[in-house]
């Protein structure tokens, strides 16, 4: 059993017509190419490079950013509704219109209008897809600590070292790249711009993960690769702050995907407690279940507020990373809820990959990990309440 096309129980706020309309094309899009297609290209580990080119030609790679440069022009509170429906549908497709936004952020928010320029419109609308390389084999949570180096060479800058779990590792256009250029701590960090065929980029095998096979997730090593100067994104030694810039908006990519996750498995259980009949009437019909299903539906709809009211704070120009981080941390908690709830909700059934709901839960494991774990988010929002 699957669910059904049209995921229920989802009122969408949305500003403008402009906005419903790009949701009914996103939906079509998801019924007509994304979810025939999840399972079984999920299963067999398949990552769907065609879908992120027609999603590009279709401006659904675009939508946070400006329209000079080929962006939608949509305010982040749309962008996310959209990331939720193809969560919904797919998470190896919302989490990586997720990353790609993210990748192109550093250019959006700190290149020069002469890079912007250059670089954004094929990015942006021209079939590309990037990656966001942070992370490292000894600095995760600790990104600061980043031991990737990057040398000062003439007009150009050598880089060496090697980043760790990156989504599109190997499959990736370009790579938003942090490398540090001076000190030690974070004021030693600076953001360039690299293309997937600089000599000397090479990504690893991809991980073997518990789920989100149809993502790759990649080590990518930089062996010397010259990057120009004119690939500096933003000032030399301030890279680090650049990074922290993208992830709050990235914090709120991934609360978005988690809710989208955990309303499928909503949608699977109450499908499947609907059909199924113990003790001669529908297994939805007991109140024990109902109100799990009751449950379930309640923490959603209170992520999808708490991401929504973060979006808006960031839509309006006002200081958002407290909220983004409350809203990473709730929704991700909340879909690891929910999709427990809905394999236990289908019995013996959920637990077999016959039914998508253990696929829903190995990806909201991910998601409790990833653009900083919740044990980071708490962090982040105890400094936000108390300080330092």
């Amino acid at each position: 059993m699957t669910a059904p096309d049209a995921v229920p129980h989802v009122r969408r706020s949305l500003p403008t017509r402009e906005a419903h309309d790009l949701l009914a094309l996103v939906r079509e899009l998801i019924r007509r190419e994304i979810r025939p297609r999840a399972a079984e290209e999920e299963a067999a580990a398949v990552f769907p490079r065609d879908l992120f080119r027609q999603l590009s030609a279709a401006g659904l790679l675009s939508l946070p950013y400006p329209g000079e440069y080929g962006g939608g022009d949509q305010p982040y509170e749309v962008y996310l509704q959209v990331l939720e429906e193809l969560a919904a549908a797919r998470l190896t497709v919302g989490l990586g219109v997720s990353v790609h936004t993210l990748a192109c952020h550093a250019l959006a928010g700190f290149g020069t209008k002469e890079q912007r320029g250059e670089h954004l419109p094929d990015m942006l609308g021209g079939g590309l897809l990037g990656a966001y390389c942070l992370s490292e084999p000894g600095s995760g949570s600790d990104a600061a600590s980043l031991r990737t180096r990057a040398v000062r060479d003439g007009d150009d800058w050598v880089l060496t070292g090697t980043k760790a779990w990156i989504t599109h590792g190997g499959v990736a256009d370009f790579y938003t790249v942090m490398a540090r250029t001076g000190e030690e701590g974070p004021r030693g960090i600076t953001a360039f711009l690299v293309p997937a065929d600089a000599p000397g980029l090479s990504a690893a095998a991809p991980e073997r993960k518990m789920g989100m096979g149809g993502s790759p997730t990649a080590q990518v090593r930089l062996d010397g690769v010259r990057v120009p100067d004119a690939r500096r994104l933003g000032e030399e030694g301030r890279g680090f702050g650049i990074a922290l810039a993208a992830l709050d908006g990235g914090r709120l990519g991934i609360a978005a995907c988690a809710i989208g996750v955990a309303q499928a498995a909503l949608h699977e259980a109450l499908a499947f407690t609907a059909a199924r009949e113990q003790f001669g009437r529908p297994v939805a019909e007991f109140q024990g279940p109902r109100f799990m299903l009751a449950d379930m539906a309640t923490q959603i709809e209170a992520g999808r507020a708490l991401y929504l009211a973060a979006a808006r704070l960031r839509d309006a120009g006002e200081p958002f990373s407290g909220e983004a981080a409350m809203a990473k941390l709730f929704c991700t908690d909340t879909a690891m809820r929910v999709t427990i709830d809905a394999v236990q909700l289908l019995g013996g059934y959920g637990y077999t990959a016959d039914f998508p709901a253990e696929r829903y839960l190995r990806e909201a494991k991910m998601l409790q990990i990833v653009e900083g774990t919740n044990q980071i988010q708490r962090m982040v929002v105890a400094r936000h309440l108390v300080g330092a």
